[in-house]
């Protein structure tokens, strides 16, 4: 049993001023190093590398790009190459080896306009199947790349004919526990959720929440579906239990007021995919728990089986800066080690403490 008075607390270990605009950081796996991801004052794309020791962060690397680097993912490359994918501001999905990032190791024109999200799966030992990357972006369209493949994608969501062009916030992977089955769940500013199943080429489910989706993200990759948040522009997320999918009535969910302003990321812990952390536009972070229903499915009037929504517990919440904080990564490596980053230019290396107390 966890004591109830025994809270988490998130501490600001480590926070580091950059002198340009950081729009996503991510964690090398298997390692103390980090990367960030922006645009320099000038317009040019930046990568910096850099390393935890002794509790200080030190530049091992910068790499300058023509254009500004608005995303980056590990998740379709080996522990062996370690390899990041990123999207830039000109429609370009590359992917660099860190050691050696002059030219990119792969390399192609994905949209016409930003990429303005980016995710992995089938690297780093998660997830069956091949590895993939998929990108969305303000052109509307959802694509889906395998990097040993050249120049064309393998997966290509866009709108119907006479439907109207929505601006792709955010894209994330799910449901890859074996190497046939697949899923892309893509959020729009119009507040649409489309579910892609990339097996039957076919949009298995959509859901629209009323507000711009800035984020969405599955508990689990590597696993058959179990529960997808959603964070939207007005401070709310939606917990989706994708479990049980009723013919009319979709997924059971429930939705939580969680910040006063823009919800811009989530990020579920990944040595327990029941607590998750939220970044908001005021420069805060909470910390949740779901707690699943005593049922998760039902039998509707017609006999049908239904889900049934859990409920979600604030453990923590802590404000860091009076910017948004638009990026999150959970360390893969060490359980409670977090990097954030904000538009006041700085990366904050955070820990959270007691996390265990509420597997």
């Amino acid at each position: 049993m966890s004591n109830p008075y025994e809270k988490p607390q998130i501490i600001a270990h480590i926070q580091k001023s950059l002198n340009y605009t950081v729009f996503d950081s991510k964690w090398i796996p298997c390692s103390a190093k980090f990367v960030c991801m922006g645009s320099l004052a000038r317009g040019a794309g930046v990568l910096q590398l850099y390393e935890i020791q002794r509790g200080e962060v030190h530049l091992l690397k910068e790499i300058e790009k023509a254009k500004p680097i608005k995303c980056g993912t590990f998740g379709a490359t080996s522990l062996q190459q370690r390899h990041i994918a990123t999207g830039d501001f000109d429609g370009n999905l590359s992917v660099w080896n860190l050691e050696a990032p002059a030219v990119p190791v792969y390399s192609v024109k994905a949209h016409k306009e930003i990429v303005n999200s980016i995710d992995g799966v089938g690297g780093l030992g998660i997830g069956d199947g091949a590895p993939e990357i998929v990108t969305g972006s303000r052109d509307g369209t959802v694509k889906v790349w395998d990097p040993r493949q050249k120049d064309s994608p393998v997966a290509n969501m866009e709108p119907v004919d006479g439907e109207a062009k929505r601006d792709c916030w955010t894209v994330a992977f799910g449901h890859a526990f074996n190497d046939q089955d697949r899923c892309v769940c893509a959020g729009y500013d119009n507040g649409d959720i489309k579910l892609f199943d990339l097996r039957n080429m076919s949009l298995r489910w959509e859901k629209n929440i009323k507000n711009g989706v800035c984020c969405v993200e599955f508990d689990r990759k590597d696993i058959s579906m179990n529960k997808l948040v959603a964070t939207s522009l007005e401070g709310k997320f939606h917990v989706f239990d994708m479990r049980t999918q009723h013919p009319t009535k979709g997924f059971a969910s429930v939705s939580e007021k969680a910040h006063k302003s823009t919800v811009w990321q989530v990020r579920h812990l990944p040595q327990n995919r029941d607590v998750f952390m939220t970044t908001g536009g005021a420069g805060s972070l909470h910390l949740w728990k779901y707690e699943y229903p005593a049922q998760r499915c039902k039998k509707d009037a017609d006999d049908v089986d239904m889900g049934v929504a859990g409920t979600v517990t604030l453990l923590q919440n802590v404000t860091l800066s009076t910017q948004p904080i638009a990026s999150l990564d959970w360390s893969p490596d060490k359980q409670g080690l977090c990097l954030c980053s904000a538009f006041d230019q700085s990366v904050r290396v955070l820990i959270v403490t007691k996390i265990n107390t509420f597997m």
